[in-house]
């Protein structure tokens, strides 16, 4: 009988499409996919180093699993991804009951890390390899109308705060003949959307083809027309007007960006080793919103960050007024060891206060989403179909090529369609309609 592996994933959507190859590459040494914990002979955490909180849920989740350990010591588990990468061996000491550990370079050593650990062997592998982009690895994706594209992996930004290019290492890029053959495997077995992944995607480049991110973007969105192209994350001071032109020219990439601020304080944004100015940011905001009319901006942002007076924070306060972003994520910043601002800034923003301006920080955003939202009250959007509605079999839940979701009654409608909404109501969140 096969052994069955359940694997928990944690954190962005790189970490999801890490789990897709993680399971492909299990599958193929004879594993079963578990529907439970319970059912499993392997739990693996695939795990997100990025927030405080983040690491946090992985330690209670080890504390939870201690339980299941006790009553059957056969079961193997394993932490895989950027908080291992992170701790590196010590995370041994900060929770029982862990038998393996690698880090986002490793996934192709998994099986016989396994192997050693039913051993009792307890190994680790932290490898960080320039090379490793898992090319030629086709996901096991789950059926669904999107998949996740990864184009390149690892950061070379020196953001002060961030510990990405510490847990996944210098950037590497996918060859392009290798992403456009992942597209048109999706494109042919019935997928609708796609999202191409990357820490900054702006920073694709395929130096054997010369083939840097607007061409990518513009070649995908041709090789498969009929399929919705997303793209996420770009970085602010990288994003350019080839960038932006071809997504102004090409009918099936969606007109919705994703641009991390973090801060309106050009000050701030120093400190952060952000590489670009609030004045620079809003440039690049008239920039896209000169060529793609309707266009959707989302955001990253940080309250509290080492040194942020009052007046910072109300530079980040008015910025957010004045681009008027259609969703934000929103955070006060922790302290993560061993990243820049940890070694050379004082953490010196209380944390009450912290909280206090967050707490600023998302009523305002909730205000503007409302307010954007209500603006389409009335009028007819395109929805892909995604999925049921959460609260009800009767509803379906959707997105536009704005990146808004929408949620309608059902009327015959399925998964994968494209339908016609007229929008009656809005929340901060939600679109809420009725086929037209």
């Amino acid at each position: 009988m096969s052994k069955k592996v359940y694997i928990r994933t944690f954190g962005c959507q790189m970490n999801q499409a890490d789990t897709e190859i993680i399971t492909a590459l299990l599958l193929d040494e004879g594993y079963a996919m578990a529907g439970s914990e319970d059912e499993a002979d392997l739990i693996v955490l695939n795990t997100c180093a990025v927030r405080e909180n983040a690491v946090e849920k992985i330690l209670n989740q080890l504390d939870q699993l201690r339980a299941k350990k006790r009553r059957r010591p056969e079961l193997l588990v394993g932490v895989i991804g950027c908080v291992p990468q992170y701790f590196r061996e010590k995370l041994f000491a900060m929770a029982e009951g862990i038998d393996f550990l690698a880090g986002p370079d490793t996934y192709r050593e998994l099986p016989g890390m396994i192997v050693r650990a039913s051993q009792g062997r307890r190994p680790a592998d932290f490898t960080h390899s320039i090379h490793e982009t898992y090319a030629e690895i086709e996901p096991a994706r789950p059926s669904g109308t999107g998949a996740f594209v990864p184009v390149m992996r690892g950061c070379n930004n020196m953001c002060a705060f961030c510990v990405v290019p510490f847990t996944r290492g210098r950037e590497r890029s996918r060859p392009l003949r290798s992403v456009l053959d992942d597209v048109s495997r999706l494109a042919s077995s019935g997928c609708r959307e796609i999202t191409l992944l990357g820490q900054n995607v702006n920073s694709y480049h395929d130096a054997l083809n010369d083939c840097r991110f607007p061409e990518l973007l513009e070649q995908v969105g041709l090789a498969a027309p009929d399929l919705r192209v997303r793209f996420t994350t770009s970085h602010p001071k990288d994003i350019s007007p080839d960038l932006v032109r071809v997504i102004a020219t090409t009918d099936n990439i969606c007109n919705s960006i994703h641009l991390p601020v973090q801060s309106g304080s050009s000050r701030i944004l120093s400190m952060m080793n952000r590489g670009h100015t609030r004045e620079e940011y809003l440039d690049k905001i008239r920039m896209i919103r000169d060529a793609i009319p309707g266009v959707t901006l989302s955001t990253d942002l940080i309250a509290g960050f080492c040194g942020e007076t009052l007046d910072d924070h109300r530079q980040t306060i008015s910025l957010m007024e004045e681009v008027r972003f259609d969703f934000a994520y929103m955070f006060h910043y922790s302290v993560r060891p061993g990243t820049p601002a940890a070694k050379s800034l004082d953490d010196d923003v209380a944390k009450e206060e912290k909280k206090r301006r967050l707490a600023e920080i998302i009523e305002l955003q909730n205000r503007i989403s409302a307010e954007c939202h209500a603006a389409d009250i009335g009028s007819v959007v395109e929805v892909l179909v995604e999925s049921e509605s959460k609260r009800s079999s009767d509803m379906l839940m959707g997105r536009t090529k704005t990146n808004r979701v929408v949620v309608f009654g059902r009327k015959g409608s399925e998964p994968g369609d494209l339908v016609k909404v007229r929008i009656l109501s809005a929340t901060s969140a939600t679109l809420l309609g009725e086929q037209a």
